[in-house]
């Protein structure tokens, strides 16, 4: 496990680096994927292209699945889960909140996880069993145990119709919180739960490279994380990830 993880921190930093230099440069083959406001850059391309042929001459018998279309079946029973670039949107308008993030798994989930941000110098990494940490410093969730006192962060998709679902359930939580925040990155904001700087997290239309190694890292803090259900026919599930105190209150507000 510490060589996956040795493996994993040294890729994330090589994409790091690589976006670090771009950032702030005018974008170049810019293409839409899922909808006209969901972006792809050169950046996202060449940050995935770089992790994927490191992790295939150091792992060539483990699969691969990657955003940006990488799709490898492998045999040794370990998959990556890679996004080369959470905050795309964040990230070509210049705003400084976005990561690399990768996770390896076995059949049970994520064994080692890594979020690295670049323009914060940060990197949480984590271990199955072993803990989160960000730099060397040791990862604990919130202590808050009110859901109406809870500083929590969501996300939006694309989609028209999977924004205003959301919508409904953003309508739903606010009142019963301290307050939201929407920073772009899910990767982060998962983060930012097993540090203690949110106290939950939810959000759905998840894909599992999104959240593979900040499920992790949550758990590994001390938090919980929860799939549930996605909305409407998506059948891509929604994340709840909080500190344990405010976890089945904010589920079943969702549920």
């Amino acid at each position: 496990m510490t060589d996956l993880a040795t493996l994993a921190l040294e890729v994330a930093r090589e994409a790091g680096a690589l976006l670090l230099e771009r950032f702030g440069s005018p974008a170049r083959g810019v293409g839409s994927k899922s909808s006209v406001t969901d972006l792809v850059s050169d950046a996202d391309r060449d940050a995935e292209a770089l992790i994927v042929r490191r992790l295939r001459a150091a792992r060539p018998d483990d699969a691969i699945v990657a955003e940006e279309g990488t799709s490898r079946h492998g045999t040794s029973g370990l998959s990556w889960y890679v996004d080369p670039l959470d905050g795309t949107i964040n990230y070509l308008y210049g705003i400084p909140h976005w990561c690399v993030t990768l996770a390896c798994a076995d059949g049970e989930g994520a064994i080692v996880g890594v979020i690295h941000d670049p323009s914060r110098l940060e990197t949480f990494t984590a271990q199955r069993s072993r803990g989160a940490f960000v730099s060397q410093r040791r990862l604990a969730v919130s202590t808050e145990p009110d859901l109406g006192k809870a500083l929590v962060a969501t996300g939006f998709g694309y989609d028209a119709e999977v924004r205003r679902r959301q919508g409904t359930a953003v309508a739903r939580v606010l009142p019963r919180v301290r307050d939201l925040r929407r920073f772009g990155s899910a990767a982060l904001d998962l983060a930012w739960v097993a540090a203690g700087r949110f106290d939950g997290y939810f959000e759905s239309g998840i894909n599992p490279w999104d959240v593979e190694a900040g499920i992790l890292i949550v758990r590994e803090a001390g938090g919980r994380a929860t799939r549930l259900k996605g909305i409407g026919d998506d059948p891509r599930p929604a994340v709840v990830a909080t500190n344990a105190a405010i976890h089945e209150a904010l589920r079943t507000l969702l549920a």
